[in-house]
């Protein structure tokens, strides 16, 4: 049996989600799934609903407060997130 063609088991899921391009919605719904762990439990009691469209995370706030606090850390929270999934997957945070 021929060896040359020998990939690691993680090389051959990051091939595989590439060549669908999924791996960039992998990140998304990573990013999302981390949005209580960087931002904190309060924050994510908040938070109603989150969604990425076109490199544009929304968050939907029940709390004008709040809302207008994070409002002045928008690109904080862009930097935070994209840290902690290892790559720029958004750009902009939306606040509703």
């Amino acid at each position: 049996m021929s060896k040359h063609n020998e990939h690691s088991l993680k090389d051959a899921i990051q091939l595989l989600l590439k060549t669908y391009k999924l791996d960039d919605r992998l990140a998304e719904r990573r990013l999302i799934s981390s949005w209580e762990s960087v931002m904190g439990g309060m924050i994510a009691k908040h938070t109603t609903d989150i969604y990425i469209k076109h490199q544009q995370l929304f968050v939907t706030l029940d709390s004008a407060a709040l809302r207008n606090e994070l409002s002045l850390a928008k690109s904080k929270i862009v930097k935070m997130l994209n840290d902690e999934v290892g790559k720029s997957v958004i750009n902009e945070v939306i606040l509703r």
